[in-house]
């Protein structure tokens, strides 16, 4: 056989595990046991031009199935996309929507084509997920920050069934494990102190079980919002020197609603996305990985309209984002070339590469474009 010439780029695209009733708790938010592919199924237009309702051409697929992600994973390869990142979640003392990894990603045939790295996304939950009651504000179903001893309990899950497999991620030969909420992890753990000495202790664990490392990779919601007050008492270091405190190896973004305004047209957000990633190269002393969203439009969750609604993100403008991280990535050589999209399938937020019924395979060919063919 002969052997697959090495894509030159990373291109990492998010997944949110839910697209799938393997998981018994997620019947209070998507009832109907198909995870929230409820949620997109029920979706209406909100106003006039409203580009919805959007249905997926693969159809309602369960994506804890193995041969599903086959499809997916082939997709992914053919088109650019070599590395997943899951979502992965921890609440009320155990994990949470492991499925689509578990039983769909790690039982596929072909995984060893697109590898996978995990982002804790430790946020709170309320009922945000859930379309009936989404609209209540402040209403805390599980919280996303734990103790040290829960801390510890997630780090050696992490390293026993995740970070010797074959096909995950790794930075220098170190699994690379990325954090979504600081201020939630400060909290919990007692302060950017105490943060530190758990991540040298996570380190430390890592190393014993046989790994060189590990590489943990911060989620930025802008260049200066790194926002411990009220977490560490008295605490008054920036941004940058708490990062460096915590002891964090890299940094990128999840998504662009969270560092500038999203309701207007993708075109006018593409120089605010190049603004932020030269502000991270330069407020922080660790690689920014520069991040491009496919979109944002969250209102699929909502019985009523939400404002703050992308407009006009087609894939070709879309691309011109792409080659913008791939002249990033370029212009970066001592780090590795890693570009991060949101997402492979935030349908219920409108950020996805997924081929539907509006623009067919367009982002994934983009994808394609941009990292896969030869450019002078």
């Amino acid at each position: 056989m002969k052997k697959r010439k090495k894509q030159p780029y990373d291109v990492a695209a998010y997944i949110w595990p839910s697209y799938t009733g393997d998981e018994p708790r997620t019947r209070m938010f998507w009832p109907e046991g198909n995870g929230e592919w409820q949620t997109v199924q029920k979706a209406t237009a909100k106003y006039p031009g409203h580009a919805w309702p959007r249905r997926p051409l693969w159809g309602y697929c369960n994506e804890a199935d193995p041969y599903v992600m086959e499809m997916q994973i082939n997709a992914a390869a053919d088109h650019g996309v070599n590395v997943f990142i899951y979502d992965w979640y921890w609440y009320d003392d155990r994990p949470f929507l492991e499925q689509c990894l578990n039983n769909g990603y790690l039982k596929a045939r072909n995984n060893d084509r697109v590898k996978f790295y995990l982002m804790w996304a430790n946020h709170d939950v309320t009922h945000g997920w859930d379309k009936r009651i989404a609209h209540i504000e402040n209403n805390i179903i599980w919280q996303g920050a734990v103790d040290r001893g829960q801390f510890e309990t997630i780090a050696h899950r992490l390293i026993d069934r995740y970070f010797h497999h074959p096909s995950y991620y790794t930075i220098a030969g170190k699994p690379v494990f990325m954090i979504y909420d600081a201020q939630r992890l400060v909290h919990g753990l007692g302060g950017v102190a105490r943060t530190a000495e758990a991540f040298v202790w996570f380190r430390e664990q890592a190393v014993k079980a046989g790994l060189p490392g590990l590489h943990l990779q911060l989620t930025s919601w802008g260049a200066n919002n790194l926002n411990l007050s009220g977490v560490d008492a008295g605490a008054c270091a920036t941004p940058s020197e708490n990062v460096k405190i915590m002891g964090f190896d890299s940094q990128t973004h999840y998504q662009m609603v969270h560092f500038t305004h999203i309701d207007r047209d993708y075109a006018a957000i593409i120089p605010d996305m190049v603004k932020e990633w030269e502000l991270m190269d330069k407020s922080y002393n660790i690689p920014y990985f520069p991040h491009v969203s496919v979109g944002w439009d969250n209102n699929p969750r909502f019985q009523t309209f939400r404002p703050g609604v992308v407009k006009n993100n087609t894939p070709e403008q879309f691309r011109k984002a792409l080659e913008l991280a791939r002249d990033y990535a370029d212009r970066h050589p001592g780090q590795p070339p890693l570009i991060t999209i949101n997402s492979w399938n935030e349908w219920t937020e409108t950020s996805y590469l997924q081929p539907d019924d509006l623009n067919g395979y367009g982002y994934l060919e983009a994808v394609k474009a941009v990292f896969t063919v030869k450019h002078s």
